[in-house]
């Protein structure tokens, strides 16, 4: 980093999972550095979903350097999820024609449930997961059971990571939706499941979805809660994967109280 910006900038990690963000600053300028960033951020910028990106420079390694506007602010609290924005926030950028095309022109394919569910049983196949294998394998069957209801649907551009600490409010009362990494091209009940399973309570679905632009009715209801199954699987597997035993455990317990919820399974 040093090399592009000079010795005179402070650089320091940003963390996350990936190790690739950094904080820059020097005199009162500052900067937020991101190595290997998709090429999806440029229009992201000029969307208005995410801090505007200054400048984007290729390394002699050919690694390519973003640097975004580093804003004040703060990542949004669980319950500030409900706020209207938000629903408004994730609307445009399910509806936008320019973000579908570029992820498309990107290489990045549809999302198949097919594909979705096959992936989680490789993984689990792969892996001695034997604390987590009556549980996990009740949900695959249900995904199976499921599959019809969720094929052949319309698909957008989805985040895939509704956690409230990519919500970023700034001082200056802008909303964005950050870390787009594992962004996908794939049915928006993947990202509104995510969201509201989380942090919306159940009766005020209808308002949430109302200001987001759709009715709720009993076929979304159906694939929000298959993805949230399917990504509730596949955190508990990532977190397997790198030995997070307790963070495993807590969404081992997610999926037994959604699996009840959904009459999968009994108490």
């Amino acid at each position: 980093m040093e090399q592009i910006l000079g010795n005179d900038w402070t650089i320091t990690p940003a963390g996350g999972s990936t190790g690739e963000a950094y904080y820059a600053h020097r005199e009162g300028k500052r900067l937020f550095l991101k190595r290997n960033s998709s090429p999806f951020l440029a229009v992201l910028s000029a969307e208005g979903i995410v801090p505007k990106l200054v400048w984007t420079k290729r390394m002699e390694n050919g690694d390519v350097i973003t640097a975004q506007q580093w804003l004040e602010g703060r990542e949004l609290k669980p319950e500030e999820i409900k706020h209207p924005r938000v629903a408004q926030l994730l609307s445009k950028i399910h509806h936008s024609s320019e973000l579908l095309d570029l992820l498309m022109r990107l290489g990045k394919q549809p999302l198949d449930p097919i594909d979705y569910l096959n992936d989680l049983r490789k993984q689990e196949q792969c892996s001695s997961f034997i604390n987590t294998q009556i549980e996990i394998h009740q949900a695959l069957r249900y995904l199976e059971k499921q599959l019809p209801h969720v094929q052949n649907q319309k698909k957008v551009v989805c985040h895939s990571d509704m956690n409230h600490n990519n919500w970023l409010l700034t001082d200056a009362d802008q909303l964005f939706l950050i870390d787009w990494d594992n962004a996908m091209v794939a049915d928006p009940a993947m990202d509104l499941g995510m969201i509201l399973h989380w942090y919306i309570p159940e009766e005020e679905w209808d308002v949430w979805l109302d200001t987001y632009g759709i009715e709720l009715d009993e076929p979304l209801l159906v694939r929000m809660h298959w993805y949230i199954v399917a990504q509730t699987v596949s955190f508990i597997q990532w977190h397997k994967s790198r030995h997070e035993e307790s963070e495993a455990a807590r969404w081992l317990e997610d999926l037994k109280r959604l699996m009840v919820k959904l009459g999968i399974i009994n108490i």
